[in-house]
């Protein structure tokens, strides 16, 4: 599916955020763990949650969606091997979990995805997974090959890249097994699933250093609760967030936004290049921070963007390209190497976008320099968003700011993380329509 974006005066309204995708993933791995009836309010219902609930499914889980609502059912079975594939479609975050938590049981299974997360590294996990104890086959990406063994020890890691995912793949794994963990990460990542872990009353520790994260999780009983509420993803919020700055004259209240420290970097980003972005109604809810966003159109100005926050905004790099992008002045993203292995190589991907728009930047082995403008641009050809949701995304926001309209390709992928994403941005007055 190829879509068009065109150019647009204003945005206004409001938008209730689309459930996190991350946290999602998250407590229905944990839930279906704790084996107990629980009802999960603000799912995300799109493909990669979806994919992790169906491999959940197949080892032995009893979950079911009604409309907005999931169910978990307390079952009399333990977890069990899978009698087929675990196929995991374009779920990276929901590979990685599961991963850990099937190594962690001793399971026998094969885990498989898509030919994206096909080529998604692995290794990141396999190896400290194998140091636990766990018994893996693999090339380093996806097929993965498990085998009964038993993770027996206690176990200390010290990660040599900063990643939520493998951190939260020890946890489950540990958790699963029943031993204690400690794990170092170079900067602090994302913390859902400790977050989550201490929700349910585990014995862990986290966020103590401001510059390096140290997490340590001692085995408990996990305490089951009846209910567990999904935040708005931020993820989404920042395009929404992007659209709004860059367009004119325009106002826009986004509803029940994650606003956990460690995802929310973006916004303390866009208020150094001169972002007009306040938030209102903060509370806690499931652990979690939430709140309402207020962005109003804002004119930028380019920055050099610090290299510790790069962890904790890197899924919202290609649209902090785009905000760039129509800022005055230059921006320079480093230490962004991650970006290469996402489901594309996202800077190569930022590069060809922005050389479309006519947009002058600079690639780097880690990075970007994007100088940016003030006036509307025109695109000389279609955009390839080489499968990838935020790629594709992205610059159908950059539409708002181009006289002649932006064809973005492939944006059937979008649905893995942003459902109904062309009807939430029109119903805000943006133009984006199928294109055939």
């Amino acid at each position: 599916m190829n879509l068009i974006s065109q150019e647009i005066q204003s945005m206004s309204g409001e938008i209730i955020c689309p459930g996190d995708k991350s946290i999602s993933q998250r407590i229905l791995i944990i839930g279906s763990f704790l084996n107990c009836d629980m009802e999960i309010n603000g799912f995300l219902d799109a493909e990669d949650p979806n994919s992790t609930l169906s491999a959940l499914n197949q080892m032995g889980a009893s979950i079911k969606k009604d409309q907005k609502k999931i169910f978990l059912t307390k079952r009399n079975i333990p977890f069990q091997e899978p009698s087929k594939d675990l196929d995991l479609g374009n779920s990276g975050t929901g590979a990685r979990l599961i991963l850990g938590l099937i190594s962690g049981l001793g399971l026998k299974s094969k885990l498989v995805g898509d030919s994206s997360l096909s080529n998604r590294p692995m290794l990141r996990v396999i190896n400290p997974l194998k140091e636990m104890g766990a018994n893996i086959e693999s090339k380093g990406t996806l097929p993965i090959y498990t085998f009964s063994s038993k993770i027996l020890n206690d176990y200390k890691y010290d990660m040599p890249i900063a990643s939520a995912q493998v951190k939260s793949c020890l946890l489950l794994a540990a958790l699963a097994s029943k031993n204690n963990i400690s794990i170092i990460e170079p900067k602090i990542t994302r913390d859902h699933t400790e977050r989550m872990i201490d929700y349910f009353g585990g014995d862990i520790s986290f966020g103590k250093k401001e510059n390096a994260g140290e997490v340590e999780l001692n085995f408990n009983k996990l305490l089951p609760k009846s209910s567990y509420t999904v935040p708005g993803d931020f993820s989404s919020a920042a395009f929404i967030i992007v659209a709004a700055l860059i367009s004119q004259r325009s106002q826009v209240l986004i509803k029940n936004v994650g606003l956990n420290k460690t995802r929310c970097g973006l916004i303390e980003i866009l208020k150094l290049m001169g972002a007009d972005i306040n938030i209102h109604n903060q509370k806690i809810e499931s652990n979690e921070q939430v709140g309402d966003i207020i962005v109003k159109s804002s004119n930028l100005i380019g920055i050099d963007v610090p290299e510790n926050i790069i962890p904790n905004i890197i899924d919202e790099i290609p649209i902090l390209s785009i905000a760039a992008a129509f800022a005055d002045g230059v921006t320079h993203i480093t230490n962004a190497s991650e970006l290469r292995v996402k489901e594309s190589d996202r800077l190569n991907a930022i590069s060809e976008g922005l050389s479309k728009l006519n947009i002058s930047h600079k690639i780097f082995d880690d990075g970007i320099e994007i100088i940016g403008t003030k006036e509307n641009i025109d695109c000389k050809d279609m955009i390839n968003s080489f499968d990838d949701h935020r790629i594709a995304m992205s610059f159908l926001i950059a539409g708002i700011r181009s006289r002649n309209g932006i064809s973005v390709m492939n944006c059937k992928n979008i649905e893995t993380s942003f459902p109904n994403f062309m009807n939430i941005m029109n119903s805000l007055g943006m133009k984006i329509n199928e294109k055939n």
